[in-house]
Formats: structure tokens, C-alpha cells, sequence
């Protein structure tokens, strides 16, 4: 009887089901513009910010997204594990110019690469760049770009 007493009070310690992480919310922000677009960003500049990125968050505003920022230009490939919102990615050369997008789909593992080396990479809701009309060749404004 001891040892099973033992084992229902480490499980009752423990908690029957874990807690699921919580995103980050407390990031610096940055406020970007797209033309007449005002976008706030979240900015991801340290190795764990970037790699938690967006996962676990379940909503964005429809202006709102992540900046991650990395420290030398190369080519930056992303994936959605564990992250819940249908997301766009815009992978930015250092002026702000929109090298590519990649539509990118909840809890999908496929990697979706940048064409050249980037620094940034913009984090939007699916859909937000082409509703619009903004594409590769587009120049986002903004401090990280050197920009106002």
C-alpha cells in the first residue's frame, strides 16, 4: 500500500495533464509601414525569441505580425510547428525590399526558404500582403530598414 500511496502523491505533484506553453507577448515592437499600410510588428532579435516565433499565439490583429531580425544576411528558412494561425512570410533584403513570400499553413513542418540571403523576415497573416496587392520588389518602411 506505501508504494502505491507513493505513486498518487508524485502524480497529484505532478498534475494529471501539462500545461501547454504560452506565447510570447512581451516583445519589443516596431512599427513598420507597406505605402500607406501601418503594420506593428513584434520584433524576435535573440536565438529563442526566433525560434519561438509565433507558435502557441492564436490570433493576430489584422495589422499585426513578427519582425524577426537575424544577425548577417542568409538564407532564412521557417516552418509552423506548433503555431495555430495561417500565416505569410516576407523574407526582406536589408533596404526592406520583399524578396519573396511563402504562404505557410498551421502546424506544417515544410520548410518555406528565402530566394536570396535576408536579414528580416515579416510574419503576417495569410492573405494580408496580396489583399493589398503588395508582392516581391515592394519596399516595406521602417527603422530596421533605415527608413521612416
Amino acid at each position: 500500500m506505501t508504494a502505491v500511496t507513493a505513486v498518487a502523491a508524485l502524480l497529484a505533484g505532478t498534475g494529471s495533464a501539462a500545461q501547454p506553453p504560452e506565447p510570447q507577448r512581451d516583445l519589443p515592437r516596431v512599427t513598420l509601414r507597406a505605402g500607406m499600410h501601418r503594420i506593428d510588428a513584434q520584433v524576435a532579435a535573440t536565438p529563442a525569441q526566433r525560434a519561438t516565433g509565433l507558435m502557441w499565439q492564436r490570433e493576430l490583429g489584422p495589422n499585426e505580425g513578427m519582425l524577426f531580425v537575424f544577425d548577417a544576411p542568409a538564407v532564412q528558412c521557417f516552418w509552423m510547428k506548433n503555431t495555430f494561425i495561417p500565416l505569410t512570410a516576407a523574407f526582406l533584403a536589408d533596404d526592406g525590399r520583399i524578396v519573396n513570400l511563402a504562404d505557410m499553413r498551421p502546424h506544417d513542418e515544410t520548410n518555406h526558404c528565402s530566394g536570396e540571403p535576408v536579414r528580416f523576415v515579416l510574419e503576417m497573416p495569410r492573405g494580408w500582403f496580396a489583399q493589398r496587392g503588395i508582392g516581391a520588389g515592394f519596399r516595406l518602411a521602417g527603422a530596421p530598414f533605415g527608413t521612416r
